[in-house]
């Protein structure tokens, strides 16, 4: 029967129903069917499950994102990543890893990097010789490998599922989401030796200063962000409100590159993006009541531990479980519907779940690359104007490396924890 839950949720997705009623619309049948509990409880529920005070976060994030990019602070990431890389050959390339791991410390959506960096590196490469398909799947695949750079919005969703603390969650993502950005990095120097792309400039030290002090206020935000967590003085909901207004005055009085226009349509999309997500979460606060009502967390713990009680093997399936679950389902989803079913195992099991979620993350972060859903990729190919097969033939090696870096982060727990062991415990 429960299986049965799960294939209609993942039926219904496939034929285009949005995931929120999706979710809703097949619990509240088999609460009908079951007779589990009262029609009544749904609205109560759904209400409940939105008005999570760590979700607020969603929304101020996705705001300061939106901000970022119509407020030039974006342009200004690329052109100091640029200056500091663009001498090696293939440096436009690592400029925009780099760009998009900064840009990721601000906005926390990987669909968000990618609208934002692609709008202006993508043209660019283009430019400089690099064929188009490959230039959107480095935006791609480095966009996914970012959302292990803090903020990141799928860690704070895992960070309300799992009751562990968002703000450890951030700190255990920077060495990972290093190590696969360092991975994209060097496999763009492989493409440019390959197809024998030129040095963009010599490396110039005033070119740098400039590009530093151009780029010194959107740096300030990062600042913010992480300074007031490990200050302890203000939560991941309150710096995320101070990095949308640190972005709207950047933007408004330094930059002076937003407008009334600019800031309807940010506001409009932002509304948009928040509604989404939200719809998600509340959606599946009905799911998470009824599989928790019905004990199936506890009902699938014990069937993993009936086969193995290996932590590593269990590990492994759990990997490809949630990349499956990544190629159907947006990563918000997948976190809300697969989460409150796995932690009980993963808890009996001794799995850290703080590296359990960075593992949940960077998994979901490979599904974003792998159709059916691949949101990121996707946003890609509309920019650079292109099939989205196109781009995916081009960045699978990228999409592989990515995949390999999730095998070293499930099995060396130190790469997530140890900032966390060293700035909490």
């Amino acid at each position: 029967m429960e299986w049965l839950l799960l294939a209609i949720i993942v039926a219904l997705t496939l034929l285009s129903v949005p995931i929120a009623w999706a979710l809703a619309l097949t619990t509240i049948l088999f609460l009908v069917v079951k007779g589990a509990a009262p029609l009544t409880l749904v609205p109560l529920i759904l209400f409940s499950g939105a008005s999570s005070f760590p979700l607020l976060a969603i929304p101020l994030f996705i705001l300061a994102g939106g901000l970022m990019e119509t407020g030039g602070i974006s342009l200004r990431l690329v052109n100091l990543a640029h200056s500091v890389v663009g001498f090696v050959r293939g440096g436009l390339a690592m400029a925009t890893v780099v760009a998009t791991m900064i840009q990721s410390e601000i906005s926390g959506s990987s669909v968000a990097d990618a609208a934002a960096i692609g709008k202006v590196v993508i043209p660019a490469m283009g430019r400089r010789g690099y064929p188009r398909a490959l230039s959107a799947a480095i935006v791609s695949n480095a966009a996914s490998a970012a959302i292990l750079i803090p903020p990141s919005i799928p860690m704070i969703i895992y960070a309300w599922m799992a009751e562990v603390s968002v703000g450890k969650m951030f700190f255990a993502g920077f060495l990972p989401g290093f190590f696969a950005g360092g991975a994209m990095m060097a496999l763009c120097y492989y493409y440019a030796r390959k197809l024998d792309l030129p040095r963009e400039q010599s490396f110039s030290i005033v070119r740098v200063g400039r590009a530093t002090r151009d780029a010194f206020w959107a740096l300030t935000i990062p600042v913010v962000i992480f300074g007031g967590i490990f200050a302890g003085i203000a939560t991941a909901t309150e710096v995320a409100a101070l990095a949308a207004v640190a972005a709207l005055a950047i933007g408004l009085f330094i930059y002076r590159e937003l407008g009334r226009g600019n800031l309807v349509a940010i506001l409009r999309e932002s509304v948009s993006q928040t509604a989404v997500v939200m719809m998600i979460v509340a959606c599946s606060a009905v799911l998470g009541w009824y599989l928790t009502s019905e004990q199936i967390p506890q009902k699938f713990a014990r069937a993993i531990l009936e086969t193995t009680t290996n932590k590593y093997l269990v590990l492994f399936f759990l990997n490809i479980f949630f990349f499956v679950a990544g190629m159907f389902l947006h990563s918000a989803a997948a976190i809300i519907l697969i989460v409150p079913i796995v932690m009980p195992l993963v808890r009996q099991l001794g799995i850290d779940p703080i590296h359990f979620g960075i593992i949940i993350t960077i998994n979901l972060g490979v599904g974003q690359q792998t159709p059916p859903v691949a949101t990121v990729l996707f946003t890609t190919a509309a920019i650079a104007g292109l099939p989205f097969w196109e781009v995916f033939k081009a960045g699978w090696l990228f999409t592989l490396v990515l995949a390999l870096v999730t095998l070293v982060v499930t099995y060396f727990p130190p790469m997530s924890l140890v900032l966390v062991d060293l700035l909490f415990r």
